[in-house]
């Protein structure tokens, strides 16, 4: 049985909580659906926890927030030591959104927002063949971002890309750190909910576009089972 250490380093708007869960609620149906043996646990940033040992977790997922990684946010150096020291246990390791942006800049890659504007909606993502982690050609998931990693570090491979976001999914040269930008926890209601969100911060047909292309197919449940079997295949090692 693995033990999967959620690091929640943003919550959702308090009017949405009680429908939709938190976070690291959408990430625990997500692990369970693949994986209902899973142990989960929580460090929640923005309720003041503090972070765990590095050497001392499992596996590791951080989770997406409204901050930006380049806000300069008091516990921001913090969360980026931990990663590098994580990084270099092979802790096996999974940053999703905000997750994948903080991950980058710790390991030395370039985070900004985007010139693109707002990603909402669903977006589909090229897979890179015979990557080890996602299969098929193609993955279609919900995102919602402004900023995104504009250089990857070094030692990473970009395995999902897209014309709006090239580098959307992450596999570093360590063997047990993966990133993704779009959601896969997210399921068609909430980012549903993300597109309300930008009414009057993204433009018009930005949103309008992002609501009406929710009603096609996604493969959340595939890049959810995949993240989950990366970190638990790798914690059972």
């Amino acid at each position: 049985m693995a033990r999967i250490t959620i690091i929640e380093t943003g919550q959702v708007p308090p009017k949405y909580r009680e429908r939709h869960g938190s976070f690291p609620d959408m990430f625990e149906r997500m692990i369970r659906s693949e994986d209902p043996t899973a142990a989960i646990e929580v460090v929640s940033i923005p309720n003041g926890d503090a972070l765990p040992d590095p050497g001392k977790v499992e596996a590791v997922l951080i989770t997406g927030a409204a901050a930006g990684v380049y806000d300069g946010l008091d516990w921001i150096v913090p969360l980026e030591d931990f990663v590098r020291k994580a990084y270099t246990n092979k802790t096996p390791m999974v940053g999703v959104c905000f997750g994948h942006q903080l991950i980058a800049q710790a390991l030395g890659g370039t985070v900004r927002k985007s010139e693109k504007g707002w990603g909402i909606g669903r977006h589909v993502y090229q897979v890179l063949p015979e990557n080890g982690v996602v299969d098929g050609e193609a993955v279609a998931i919900a995102a919602s971002h402004q900023d995104q990693v504009i250089e990857p570090p070094s030692d990473a491979l970009t395995i999902l890309s897209s014309e709006f976001t090239p580098h959307a999914g992450l596999l570093y040269a360590n063997g047990a750190t993966l990133t993704v930008q779009p959601h896969p926890e997210f399921d068609v209601e909430f980012a549903q909910v993300c597109c309300d969100l930008r009414d009057g911060k993204a433009p018009e047909d930005v949103v309008a576009t992002a609501r009406v292309s929710l009603a096609e197919p996604m493969d959340s449940a595939k890049l959810g089972g995949a993240i989950t079997r990366f970190l638990t295949q790798r914690a059972a090692r």
